[in-house]
């Protein structure tokens, strides 16, 4: 099992480094107007959409990251353009980020969502790390802080997500929010990101996450309780990206979370799988309320089970390598497309994958999950103590 893992590791590289990037770089990037294409079609042609802020930034964490693994392409000229546009088309007089522009990058959404926000200074942190550090890239991050905690701060911590109030809440932007400040942490922005990510860390501790069952949900009022509409649903994949980002959290900010980690992968584990694949949604006891299956909760599983694995007893740890190596073999079926480097999104209710333009938006997901697949595998297979390397053989 473990040996069948690490084989993996050759695949993944090969399939990001030799197909994916390439692609996305030739056909995803718009190299008349700037930026990204929101889709391409299966044939890897570009889609004719207006351009959404959150795809701009993730595609900078995409090539940021693939100039850290090596990737012999342009990842700089990628991560420039990436963070050019965004910065040129997307931010408002206020501070904040419009949500969409024209292909062009003439305004077309006005409406700054939190959501967004997060993956823009999660963007400036991938930049920031890995272009050498320009103080510049720091200075928009910190002044787009500023911006959020005075015209979206909520009464009791975290953010709204208007102003004027929008109802409900979402714990999602502020999964992404917690994301973006642990990179900053990790990339020395300074303390003022360290504390907001605490304040993020005990909001969900304290507030967002079930007492009862251990899973965070999706949807809050304005004082942070369950909302009355929707308050019931939990998505597996986001229990399995909260476990990831709070041991993440233990690891850069001090603080032991480790029951919360256990109990929402456990939530998710338990009641979030069909057919070795992570579903959509199921409720607050863990009935299923939506079956079918999205690219990204694979690689969040993916990547929780190769990041907890190490620490955890034998036993364990024999559980969550075969939870990753079952997400892996679901992971090749959504990539197995004619176009190398392309995916299919959506799984519906039946197991049938519903062939459709590909979102270029899964592309940061796709890249977290590998990450410790390329990276992590070996590290993994050398904590292990020799009779689990015998025993799996």
């Amino acid at each position: 099992m473990w040996s069948d893992l690490a084989d993996e590791r050759g695949w993944a590289r090969a399939w990001l480094l030799g197909a994916a990037l390439p692609l996305w770089w030739a056909q995803g990037a718009d190299h008349e107007h700037g930026g990204w294409f929101d889709k391409l079609d299966q044939q890897a042609v570009p889609s004719d959409l207006p351009k959404r802020l959150r795809v701009q930034a993730r595609q900078v964490f995409v090539y940021a990251e693939a100039g850290r693994l090596g990737w012999d392409g342009p990842w700089q000229e990628a991560v420039g353009h990436g963070i050019d546009f965004m910065l040129a088309a997307f931010k408002r007089k206020d501070g904040l980020f419009r949500a969409t522009v024209t292909r062009e990058g003439a305004p077309l959404v006005e409406a700054p969502d939190l959501y967004d926000q997060a993956f823009v200074l999660f963007a400036l942190a991938a930049g920031y790390a890995l272009v050498g550090r320009p103080p510049a890239l720091l200075a928009e991050a910190e002044a787009l802080l500023d911006r959020l905690e005075t015209l979206l701060p909520h009464p009791e911590r975290g953010f709204e997500e208007a102003n004027p109030r929008r109802l409900p809440l979402r714990s999602n932007p502020h999964m992404h929010m917690l994301e973006a400040l642990l990179a900053w942490v990790e990339a020395g922005g300074g303390a003022r990101f360290a504390d907001q990510a605490r304040t993020i860390v005990a909001l969900a501790r304290e507030r967002l996450i079930d007492p009862a069952t251990g899973a965070i949900g999706e949807y809050y009022d304005g004082d942070w309780n369950f909302a009355a509409v929707d308050g019931h649903l939990r998505e597996p994949g986001h229990q399995y990206e909260w476990a990831y980002l709070l041991n993440l959290a233990g690891r850069v900010l001090g603080g032991d979370h480790a029951e919360a980690v256990d109990r929402l992968h456990r939530f998710g584990t338990r009641h979030g799988l069909a057919d070795g694949r992570a579903i959509f949604s199921v409720d607050a006891d863990g009935a299923v309320v939506d079956g079918s299956s999205r690219l990204w909760a694979q690689t969040e599983r993916l990547r929780t089970m190769l990041v907890l694995a190490p620490a955890m007893a034998p036993a364990q740890r024999d559980a969550a390598i075969a939870a990753a190596a079952e997400s892996v073999a679901t992971l090749r079926r959504f990539l197995d497309v004619p176009v190398p480097g392309l995916w299919i999104d959506r799984v519906d209710v039946s197991g049938t994958f519903v062939v459709e333009p590909v979102p270029a938006s899964s592309f940061y997901h796709i890249v977290t999950g590998m990450v410790p697949l390329i990276e992590g595998v070996d590290r993994t297979l050398a904590v292990l103590p020799p009779v689990a390397l015998a025993r799996s053989a």
